[in-house]
């Protein structure tokens, strides 16, 4: 994700092309589209299209958190008027010199800077980290947050899986194409036998500071780009950044019972931070196909059994399909048909350990045709059935 005092120049919206008030559904949607299109694969050569790759891919790692694009949302607000309204202390924009008071932003949102500064302590988050960067109390040392790696990007892919996969667990290999450690200077961005070097202008700090009044006003330092180290001689693969666009495979490892649309992460396998600092965390969204026998419910592994009138009356044993193998299935004499029997233990893998239980609701089929021996055979049993006093429609719509 991009450092929150770069989100006042980026516009995400604009770069996957959906409005400010998009759904979360129409921003997937909308990444999806032009992931596809701007995909490295569909574009070997094309600089301009890996640049805006990245950018959506950006844009999309921002929009599609909901705590993330809040702040995003918020931070662009706060300074979309270019000014707050309140202070008069005569530092730019009426900023305090104490937090606990109350002031607005140019939209009439009241905040409190004591809040944006994190109480005049530790940063604790939010706007905090944006603010932590630009301004130190005192001339305290803020160069921990300034020099702070640029994680890398989270990344989403998709794969498909059979029922009995998704059931019982299984790896697939994933072909990802996506910024990864440059192979050549292992993401140093240095030449190979160089290493970057602390910058001397800002002392590896990432900011340079200067005075004003009460406050140590601080920006990031022009020489090194905040990233408080210089290197003299980039690696001619990556140019400098540690980074280069390539395909390759992971093995990833889909757990048993994962349901249709789920999301699975990888920690450390999303796009390659900057100059060695972490990864992010690649997410894949499973989908399940649907199975010709088999359905679920949680755990519970559920079959239709189709099944004689004979078996039903006089009792059966029928052999029934699992996900391993196949299970005799004992039907009690007289069972009615559209009954549930319950075979324990051999649903769907628990990740706890165990299984759920199979479900067997039978059913019973109707002949299309019968032979002369077997229309006879059936006109004695309604026979002797009647005769026996059996109604089936005993005590119905009364």
């Amino acid at each position: 994700m991009a450092p929150q005092r770069e989100w006042l120049e980026h516009d995400f919206y604009k770069d996957l092309g959906v409005a400010s008030d998009a759904s979360a559904e129409e921003i997937k949607k909308a990444y999806r589209k032009l992931a596809r299109e701007l995909h490295p694969d569909a574009n070997p050569g094309d600089k301009e299209a890996e640049e805006r790759f990245k950018r959506v891919s950006e844009a999309h790692s921002v929009l599609s958190d909901a705590d993330k694009r809040k702040e995003y949302d918020e931070t662009r607000a706060m300074f979309a008027g270019g000014q707050f309204r309140g202070g008069g202390n005569g530092f730019p924009g009426g900023f305090p010199g104490g937090g606990g008071t109350r002031y607005s932003t140019s939209n009439g949102a009241d905040f409190n800077l004591g809040d944006l500064f994190g109480g005049g302590g530790e940063s604790s988050g939010g706007f905090g980290d944006l603010f932590g960067d630009l301004f130190n109390r005192g001339g305290s040392s803020r160069s921990s947050t300034a020099t702070r790696p640029r994680r890398g990007n989270d990344l989403e892919t998709e794969t498909t899986l059979s029922f009995k996969d998704a059931a019982v667990g299984t790896t697939v290999p994933l072909r990802i194409t996506s910024p990864a450690p440059c192979t050549t200077c292992h993401g140093s961005g240095a030449k190979p036998g160089t290493s970057p070097r602390v910058c001397p202008t800002c002392n590896g700090s990432g900011l340079v500071s200067r005075n004003q009044g009460a406050f140590g006003f601080s920006e990031p330092c022009q020489d090194c780009q905040g990233t408080g180290s210089r290197i003299d001689d980039p690696c001619s693969d990556c140019d400098g950044s540690g980074v280069k666009v390539r395909a390759r495979t992971i093995n990833v490892r889909i757990p048993a019972g994962v349901e249709d649309g789920q999301r699975i992460r990888l920690a450390g396998q999303g796009e390659a931070g900057r100059r060695g600092a972490p990864s992010g965390d690649l997410y894949v969204v499973v989908h399940v196909t649907a199975d010709k026998i088999f359905t679920r419910s949680g755990n519970d592994l559920k079959v239709q059994l189709p099944v004689s009138f004979s078996e039903l009356v006089l009792g059966a044993t029928v052999s029934v399909p699992t996900l391993e193998g196949s299970v005799g299935v004992k039907i009690p004499p007289n069972t009615t048909d559209g009954r549930t029997l319950r075979v324990r233990g051999r649903g769907v893998p628990k990740r706890s350990g165990g299984a759920g239980d199979l479900l067997v609701t039978v059913k019973v089929e109707v002949p299309g045709t019968l032979d002369d021996a077997a229309t006879e055979a059936l006109k004695k049993y309604a026979e002797a059935e009647k005769a026996s006093g059996f109604d089936p429609r005993a005590g119905w719509g009364r």
